[in-house]
C-alpha cells in the first residue's frame, strides 16, 4: 500500500505574498500558510498573485521577485522548509504577448516557458488567437482551474483546440474534494478521466478555509487513477515547469508505461 504522507509536491499556483492581491493580508498569515504548504507536504511553491483584471498596474514583475525574495529570506530565519519562486496568476489580456515582453508580468517560476491564464469567469472568451502569439515567443499557457468556469464546466470541449497549441489545464486540489461545490467537483474529476489535466495545484489564499489540500487530492486520484498518474500532476510535471522541461501528459504517460511494459527485457 503507497504511504500518501511521505510523498513532496510542488504547488504551481498559490496566493502566498502578504497584501497584494486577496491572498495573505498581513506578513503573519503569510508564514501560516506557508506552514500549512509545508505540513501538506509541499517542498516548492510558486507564488502566483493576480495581474492584470482587477490587478491591472499591480503586482508587477519587479515587485513581485522583491516580495518573494524577502518571504524567503523571512522562512528561512524561521526554519520553515519551502522554497518560493515568482510567477503570476494572470488574467486573460490582449495585452500579455507585450506586457511579457517588457517585463511586466511574469511567467510561471520565473522561467519564461509557461505562463498561468485566468479566464474571465463570467463569460466564454475564445483564446486560441493569445495561445498561438504566445507561442511566437515560445510560451506556453497553463489554463487555471477551468472547473470553476460555469461555461467550461459544462461544455469542456471549446478547451479542447486550446490543449492542442499545446496548452496545458490546471485543476484545484480542493475542487477535486468537493469544496467548490458540486459541480466544479464533477468537472474536474471529468477532466481528469479524459486524460486532459497536466497539474493539480492549490490555488490557495489562506490558512483557514483555502489551505492546500494537496495531500488529500493526492490520495484521491491515487485510488481513483492510479498512484503513477497523482504524482504526474501533483509533482513531476509541477518540476518540469521549475526545470523549464517539456510537459508530458497524462496520456503520453499511459502510452510510455504500455511501450515499457511490453517492451522484452534484457538479461
Amino acid at each position: 500500500m503507497a504511504v500518501f504522507g511521505q510523498q513532496q509536491y510542488i504547488d504551481i499556483h498559490c496566493h502566498c505574498l502578504a497584501g497584494i492581491d486577496d491572498g495573505p493580508a498581513t506578513e503573519a498569515d503569510s508564514l501560516a500558510l506557508c506552514r500549512e504548504l509545508v505540513y501538506d507536504g509541499i517542498t516548492n511553491v510558486i507564488a502566483t498573485p493576480h495581474q492584470l483584471g482587477r490587478f491591472n498596474d499591480c503586482n508587477e514583475a519587479a515587485q513581485v521577485r522583491e516580495k518573494v525574495s524577502a518571504l524567503n529570506e523571512e522562512l528561512a530565519s524561521r526554519s520553515i522548509s519551502i522554497a518560493v519562486s515568482p510567477g503570476g496568476d494572470v488574467r486573460v489580456d490582449e495585452r500579455i504577448c507585450q506586457l511579457l515582453e517588457a517585463d511586466k508580468i511574469l511567467t510561471l517560476g520565473d522561467g519564461g516557458k509557461y505562463i498561468l491564464l485566468e479566464l474571465p469567469h463570467e463569460v466564454f472568451i475564445d483564446i486560441k488567437p493569445l495561445l498561438v502569439d504566445l507561442a511566437s515567443l515560445d510560451v506556453q499557457a497553463v489554463i487555471s482551474h477551468p472547473e470553476r468556469h460555469r461555461v467550461l464546466a459544462k461544455a469542456p470541449g471549446a478547451m479542447l483546440e486550446w490543449l492542442e497549441q499545446p496548452a496545458y489545464m490546471q485543476v484545484t486540489s480542493a475542487s477535486l474534494l468537493g469544496e467548490f461545490g458540486a459541480s466544479a467537483q464533477q468537472a474536474a474529476w471529468r477532466f481528469l478521466d479524459s486524460g486532459w489535466v497536466s497539474f493539480v495545484a492549490t490555488d490557495s489564499h489562506n490558512s483557514n478555509g483555502r489551505g492546500p489540500r494537496m495531500r488529500a487530492a493526492f490520495e484521491h486520484i491515487s485510488i481513483r487513477l492510479g498512484e503513477a498518474t497523482a504524482r504526474l500532476v501533483c509533482i513531476e510535471n509541477p518540476l518540469r515547469v521549475l526545470k523549464g522541461q517539456n510537459i508530458q501528459t497524462i496520456d503520453s504517460m499511459k502510452a510510455e508505461n504500455r511501450i515499457n511494459e511490453t517492451s522484452p527485457s534484457i538479461t
